[in-house]
């Protein structure tokens, strides 16, 4: 391993759910001396495997993976708290000389990662009460007509059907007198130490829909309904934290509650679902110096070869 001075490499491995990821991640495990890294909201969660895609046991134990399965549902999750445990694990992997594959589709944490992280006002208690009792006076879309005055930029980005990133985004105006969006711009910059190559994989739409489909019905034959009663049946989770309000698991959860059955619930993953395909392309289609891997190009020999050469190309190693 080299030189203090060393730059060291990592791949970025984006693209949107059902996209592929994982099994080019694991192809490409047999070609080169990769460990991966999980950049995905939900699967750092335990007891969520089934509905998140989670690669078996036998997968987990024979290729080295990271941020998999290290919390509990009932524990939150942040983009920050993503950026120092990705840059340790990376850190971790460079010294075993190998390289990391940070592979997923959570677009915030890549973000966080590669750009850093605007300093941001801790939750306001007093705040959030109030602004969740205008909201029940109001609406949520009426409070995202409010921030749609205040900070055009940050209701561009956030749905009116966004409650909880709504919220934040007025509680910071509230607490601080500035814009979520002018903060978010003062960023702590990239790590220091690191290069990337961000890779890119596409579906077309109709393909993509169609697989996005044919895994959902996957997930719900090898028992994806049990796995969410039997978190809801825990009795201490509940919509408000990161892993109910998961896609799929948020919409099965309804049907849980009684809101309404069970044909409905698999409607409203499936919307969901291509929904957070859609929202995955928009952030993809802006990232700068992002490679698409197309055609042959996305074939697993070939983006060895890709990433063997960027690599080995700039003083990196592949040992």
């Amino acid at each position: 391993m080299a030189a203090e001075a060393e730059v060291a490499p990592a791949v970025l491995l984006m693209g949107p759910t059902a996209s592929g990821k994982t099994d080019l991640a694991l192809a490409l495990a047999e070609r080169l001396p990769v460990e991966i890294v999980s950049v995905d909201s939900t699967l750092v969660y335990r007891g969520m495997d089934i509905g998140t895609a989670k690669p078996p046991p036998e997968i987990l134990a024979s290729v080295p993976h990271h941020l998999v399965g290290i919390l509990d549902p009932a524990e939150p999750y942040s983009a920050g708290r993503f950026r120092d445990d990705a840059l340790a694990a990376m850190t971790n992997i460079r010294a075993r000389d190998r390289l990391p594959l940070l592979v997923g589709g959570t677009m915030l944490y890549f973000r966080a990662l590669e750009r850093g992280l605007a300093t941001l006002p801790a939750a306001d208690p007093a705040v959030r009460a109030a602004l969740d009792a205008e909201a029940a006076a109001r609406g949520w879309p009426a409070l995202h007509a409010e921030l749609e005055r205040l900070d055009p930029g940050a209701a561009a980005r956030i749905r009116p059907t966004d409650p909880q990133r709504i919220q934040r985004a007025l509680e910071v105006w509230h607490v601080t007198g500035r814009t979520l969006t002018s903060l978010q711009a003062e960023s702590s910059g990239p790590p220091p130490g690191w290069r990337f190559l961000k890779l890119g994989l596409s579906v077309e739409r109709a393909g993509l829909h169609a697989r996005i489909e044919a895994r959902l019905e996957a997930m719900l034959a090898a028992g994806f309904a049990e796995e969410v009663r039997r978190l809801h049946g825990r009795g201490d989770l509940h919509p408000g934290l990161p892993s109910v309000r998961a896609v799929g698991y948020r919409q099965l959860w309804g049907w849980f509650e009684g809101e309404y059955a069970a044909d409905e619930a698999r409607r409203r993953a499936l919307v969901a679902t291509r929904r957070l395909a859609r929202r995955q392309m928009t952030w993809l289609r802006a990232e700068e110096g992002l490679t698409w891997l197309l055609g042959g190009d996305r074939e697993p020999a070939a983006v060895a070869s890709r990433i063997a050469s960027w690599s080995t190309g700039a003083g990196g190693s592949l040992c």
